[in-house]
């Protein structure tokens, strides 16, 4: 039978005299080599989790020049689609496409403005300029010569458009906003270190197509 100790007397009658040692469960081969990969895996799953966090977290030149500039171009696209729904005489479907630009950039605008706020950076580009030095030097611009943007002329020719004229003004000037803003989207998509920016930039490019195809169609 078992004792207190370690030791167990084992024996029966007619065995020969033999102690058997029991180990504690901390000391026995097993256990230990069960706990040393339970460690090894926690410790593995830690490290993963840490790596995963800080390349989801650190922000790049190109983040930072992305999320500002975009924000200046979404903010043309809701005025340029404002300015159309004023418009007489227009066509049904580009109203309502063009209502849904205003609320669904207005929403990335909001997104655009919290993920710089968690990256400590301003909210608000220098509008002196130049815009698009994350893009490379040979892209700096002007915020109003941004790929895309429509001029100050253009916008006061949509503003005194109507019916046909006025859908087909608005077709061709948002068609290039997004064409350029798809332009810098996948710049960033691709070049950009934060993930959660990235599969943001990816987004935006993905339904700015879609929208030039719905676009395209109600013309």
């Amino acid at each position: 039978m078992y004792t207190v100790d370690p030791y167990v007397d084992d024996r029966k009658d007619g065995d020969d005299d033999e102690m058997f040692i029991v180990l504690p469960w901390w000391q026995r081969p097993t256990n230990i080599f069960t706990l040393l990969v339970t460690v090894a895996l926690v410790a593995a799953m830690v490290g993963w989790l840490v790596k995963d966090a800080t390349s989801q977290n650190d922000t790049s030149e190109v983040d930072i020049g992305f999320l500002q500039d975009m924000r200046v171009h979404h903010e043309q696209a809701v005025d340029m689609s404002f300015i159309y729904l004023q418009l007489p005489d227009t066509s049904a479907g580009l109203r309502t496409d063009a209502s849904g630009i205003v609320r669904g950039q207005s929403q990335e605008i909001g997104r655009m403005i919290q993920l710089l706020r968690d990256a400590d950076a301003p909210e608000v580009a220098f509008l002196e300029g130049p815009a698009m030095v994350w893009m490379g030097d040979e892209m700096s611009t002007s915020y109003d010569e941004m790929p895309g943007m429509a001029s100050k002329g253009e916008l006061d020719r949509l503003r005194t458009a109507s019916g046909n004229q006025a859908d087909e003004l608005f077709v061709r000037l948002m068609t290039e906003h997004h064409q350029g803003g798809i332009e810098m989207a996948e710049f960033a998509a691709d070049n950009g270190s934060n993930g959660e920016v990235t599969r943001f930039a990816t987004a935006i490019a993905r339904s700015q197509r879609t929208e030039i195809v719905e676009l395209e169609r109600l013309d």
